[in-house]
């Protein structure tokens, strides 16, 4: 039958010597045996145990969990819903390391279309990183109610060339004047603006804003606070829409 030394299980185990004393002077690991020198052997039975202690540790589970577990006469069970949990953990802290990650790219793409970039322009980008849910929702909104328009739009198109028939057309125009017109009204009423450079929030005159170059996250305005003229960064006005 195998007899390990300490050094010998610590190198087969992939951890220091140091580790396998410790987990000894925890008890989660005792010798099975002692040379006449007093040098520590275990046994393949511990070499087992060992391999199950590394590999709880590299799921995160605690020392303390581990020698509670292990001195269980049934551990298997009550390891499988430890392993669990551990899982689920992990997974919740992938999920918020990747959130983080997500707002970190967003900050970089912001701050690279951002002319006169100051400290204050971060806390600009996190307002309006804050209120990009509701944003994405807005943009979401004229892209579906959009949809069935353009569809309509090119299908009378369509049949006006093959066929001649061109009432369909007719009242495709009689449908889109006033869809552009609710629709447009619609999302300036919910849209604001930060200033980059008084970092205000500010709504522009709603001829302005129609006819502004713009980005999907910029629009070059006037600020109404301190009359800065550039591009300024889009967020969510929650004042309009409650």
């Amino acid at each position: 039958m195998s007899k390990y030394t300490t050094g010998e299980i610590a190198k087969l185990c992939g951890v220091t010597v140091r580790t396998v004393q410790y987990y000894d002077a925890r008890g989660i690991l005792t010798p099975s045996g002692f040379t006449e020198g007093g040098r520590r052997l275990y046994s393949e039975e511990d070499f087992k145990r060992m391999k199950i202690i590394c590999f709880l540790r590299d799921a995160g589970i605690s020392i303390n969990s581990i020698g509670e577990l292990l001195s269980e006469d049934n551990p298997g069970s009550v390891i499988s819903v430890l392993l669990e949990q551990q899982e689920q953990l992990l997974r919740d802290e992938v999920s918020e390391r990747q959130a983080k990650l997500d707002m970190l790219d967003g900050m970089k793409r912001e701050l690279k279309a951002i002319e006169n970039f100051s400290v204050e322009s971060i806390g600009d980008i996190a307002y309006a990183m804050e209120n990009k849910k509701k944003m994405r929702q807005l943009h979401a909104i004229l892209l579906i109610t959009g949809i069935p328009i353009d569809f309509i739009q090119w299908a009378s198109i369509i049949l006006w060339i093959t066929t001649g028939i061109w009432q369909l057309f007719a009242l495709y125009v009689l449908a889109a004047v006033p869809y552009a017109v609710w629709i447009t009204n619609f999302y300036f009423k919910r849209a604001a603006y930060i200033c980059p450079q008084c970092h205000e929030v500010f709504k522009p005159n709603f001829k302005e804003a129609f006819w502004a170059r713009h980005t999907p996250a910029l629009r070059k305005l006037t600020c109404t606070c301190c009359g800065y003229k550039g591009f300024c960064i889009e967020t969510y006005n929650f004042s309009e829409s409650q």
